[in-house]
C-alpha cells in the first residue's frame, strides 16, 4: 500500500544528550496530542469518509503522521542515547529508565502510557474531520510550547517545521470539510 523511502522527511540533530528535553518532547511520540494518536484516528476514520477524495486526504495525512512520529522518536533518542545516569537522575527520568532503559514507548511527557482512550472515531464524517481540525491546533500548540523548552537549537528546528505541518494539515482538514459538506448538501439525482 505505501513504498516506504528509508530516509526521514526531516534531517534530525541533536546537540547532545538532553533527558530534560527529552522527557518533554517525548510527549508528542506517545502523549494524548501526540503523532501516534493523530495517525491512528485519521487511518482509522478515513474509512466512513464518504468521498474518494476525503479518503484520500485522511490516508495521507495519518500516514504522514507516522512519518512524523519517527522524526519525534529519532529526537528523543537522540537526546537519551549517551545521556549518563546521572543526567536521566536529574531529569526524572529515573522511573522510565528502570522500565525501558533508553528505548522509545509510547508515554506523555509526565510518564502516562499512550492510550486509545486519546482517539475518536464517530464514523459521522463532519464530526470527525472538525475533531481532527482540533486535534491538529492542539499539536501545533505542543510543538510551540516545546520550542519554548528547548534549547537545543538543532531540536528547535525539527520542532519548527513539526510545527508547520500542522498548520498543513490543519489547512487540509478545512478543506476537506468544506468538500464533504457540500458532497453531504448536494442533490442526489439517480
Amino acid at each position: 500500500m505505501w513504498i516506504y523511502d528509508k530516509k526521514l522527511q526531516f534531517p534530525v540533530r541533536v546537540s547532545g544528550p538532553n533527558p530534560r528535553l527529552a522527557k518533554s518532547v517525548i510527549t508528542q511520540y506517545g502523549g494524548p496530542d501526540g503523532e501516534l494518536a493523530a495517525s491512528l484516528r485519521y487511518l482509522t476514520q478515513r474509512y466512513t469518509m464518504p468521498t474518494g477524495r476525503s479518503i484520500a486526504t485522511l490516508t495521507d495525512i495519518g500516514t504522514e503522521e507516522l512519518a512524523h512520529m519517527e522524526i519525534v522518536a529519532a529526537l528523543v533518542y537522540g537526546l537519551l542515547v549517551d545521556a549518563p545516569i546521572s543526567e536521566i537522575k536529574a531529569a526524572g527520568l529515573d522511573g522510565y529508565y528502570a522500565d525501558h532503559d533508553k528505548a522509545l514507548y509510547f508515554v506523555s511527557a509526565e510518564g502516562v502510557p499512550w492510550t486509545a482512550a486519546y482517539i475518536q472515531s464517530k464514523g459521522d464524517p463532519i464530526t470527525d474531520l472538525h475533531e481532527n481540525m482540533a486535534a491538529e491546533q492542539k499539536a501545533r500548540s505542543t510543538y510551540e510550547y516545546l520550542i519554548n523548552l528547548s534549547d537545543d537549537p538543532e531540536v528547535t528546528n525539527v520542532l519548527r517545521w513539526l510545527r508547520e505541518r500542522e498548520i498543513v494539515h490543519f489547512q487540509r482538514f478545512g478543506e476537506t470539510l468544506n468538500h464533504v459538506q457540500e458532497y453531504l448538501s448536494a442533490r442526489k439525482v439517480f
